[in-house]
């Protein structure tokens, strides 16, 4: 069986190691236990994690974050300023993009291939062939290896949803918090943003603040009143806390004053948001006193690889360097519904209008089958971009090139099929003018990974 051929909660990289392999040979074994990728439930976790000792009591203070876009980016910051104030920070991501490890991070570095095969092992023994989806096994595997690292903190990401995510049956979090609701997964959270909304709520617990983002008012209702019966106590952004950009600077308020920042090291429009969210997260954890340059330090370190990430080495970007030198643009994102769609196309249109002069834009898609294309690709339809679609490598379930096209062409972008991002990179090459283009591989976080894996880049920082 693929491993990456399974949605995105799970992870990308086809074809990529998953570490030694005695991590490939577990992590074979476990995403057979069940005959679905996804079965949202919380009741088979909490039977293997009772037979496992309930290691999700012993672990440090826990900040939960939902949402649809921008949960990993929100914890880089996090992790980056927590660790600036000397904290030692557990982290848990997903998916991955190259290997396995990255999912599991202990007190700053990922988990080492022995100790995930030990603590992979320690749920298979417990579990034995009881059906259990891979998310949820693996979930108690990143448990077991929290519960026995010593860390001050630990920072957990929800892989779909929230209230039936394996990762909500934390408790008692010290902290929750909620990024910005959009249309995604429909076919497990819900048609409307409400019933998305209404998910991903779940997190928020009794007597526990939560820390929410900017949201549409159908989101925004529906998260308040699922605080208001929890009775959890809310922080919203643009009524408890603001954010912005003011000349060159992150500027940012809340009742514990204002905050001039550097602006956030990730690129994108849409980091401006996340960057706030962390830090009205900062500002909230009780016990913990980051100082704004600690907050600086997080805004200005902070790395999140496949996420508007820009390649400057590799096969890749040299076939653009050998014809257009250092001005070619090669960038790499994983985003892959509407609302990522909407945030890529804003952060290329004011990249566009601070150009010296026009550019030429190149897309390269490549989506899974169930995923939105049509929305996706709407946004970019003022900038008019070139769009050459491809197969995601070794995905059972990638979109046909023909099907992503006619979507593209329906929306009136200038599209055609190419065999690989490879072939598509030869092609803006050779028919490309003078004047450097930028190109932008976009469409889902599997393709990110299979690119990281061919063409890596020593930014990525995974160890």
């Amino acid at each position: 069986m693929n491993l990456a051929a399974r949605p995105e909660v799970s992870g990308p990289a086809a074809g990529s190691p998953l570490g030694t392999a005695e991590c490939e040979a577990v992590l074979a074994r476990l995403i057979r236990l069940h005959p679905k990728l996804i079965d949202l439930s919380l009741g088979r976790l909490r039977l293997l994690l009772q037979k496992l000792g309930n290691p999700e009591r012993q672990l440090p203070p826990v900040v939960h974050v939902a949402g649809t876009n921008g949960k990993g980016s929100t914890i880089a910051y996090l992790r980056a300023a927590l660790e600036a104030s000397g904290q030692r920070v557990h982290v848990l991501t997903s998916p991955h993009l190259v290997r396995f490890n990255e999912r599991i991070r202990l007190a700053g570095r990922l988990i080492s291939d022995e100790g995930l095969v030990t603590v992979l092992r320690a749920c298979e023994e417990a579990n034995g062939d009881e059906p259990i989806t891979y998310f949820e096994v693996t979930t108690a595997a990143a448990f077991l290896a929290f519960r026995d690292n010593p860390a001050d903190i630990l920072l957990l990401e929800t892989g779909l949803g929230g209230r039936l995510d394996a990762t909500n049956v934390i408790a008692k979090p010290l902290l929750t918090a909620i990024t910005t609701v959009s249309l995604d997964h429909q076919h497990f959270l819900g048609d409307s943003l409400a019933e998305i909304a209404g998910e991903k709520a779940g997190i928020l617990k009794p007597g526990v603040t939560g820390v929410i983002g900017q949201q549409t008012p159908e989101a925004a209702r529906v998260i308040e009143a699922t605080a208001a019966e929890v009775g959890a106590k809310l922080l919203r952004q643009g009524h408890d806390w603001q954010v912005e950009a003011r000349q060159g600077e992150l500027n940012f308020q809340s009742a514990m004053g204002e905050l001039q920042l550097p602006l956030p090291a990730l690129n994108g429009v849409h980091q401006l948001q996340n960057a706030g969210l962390a830090l009205a997260c900062l500002q909230n954890l009780a016990g913990f006193f980051p100082s704004a340059r600690d907050m600086a330090a997080g805004l200005a370190t902070a790395h999140w690889p496949g996420r508007l990430q820009r390649l400057q080495q590799g096969s890749l970007y040299n076939r653009l360097r050998n014809r257009f030198g250092t001005d070619g643009e090669l960038w790499l994102d994983g985003g892959h519904n509407p609302g990522a769609g909407a945030a890529l196309a804003q952060t290329l249109a004011d990249w566009q209008a601070r150009d010296d002069g026009p550019r030429p834009l190149h897309l390269i898609v490549g989506m899974l089958n169930n995923k939105d294309v049509a929305n996706f690709l709407a946004p970019f339809r003022s900038l008019s971009p070139r769009l050459h679609a491809v197969a995601v490598p070794h995905e059972a379930a990638a979109m046909p090139p023909a099907k992503i096209v006619q979507a593209a062409t329906a929306q009136g972008l200038d599209a055609s099929p190419a065999e690989s991002v490879t072939q598509a990179l030869d092609r803006i090459v050779r028919t490309e003018g003078e004047t450097p283009p930028r190109v932008l591989i976009c469409g889902t976080l599997y393709l990110a990974g299979s690119v990281l894996a061919t063409n890596p880049q020593d930014e990525i920082k995974l160890a």
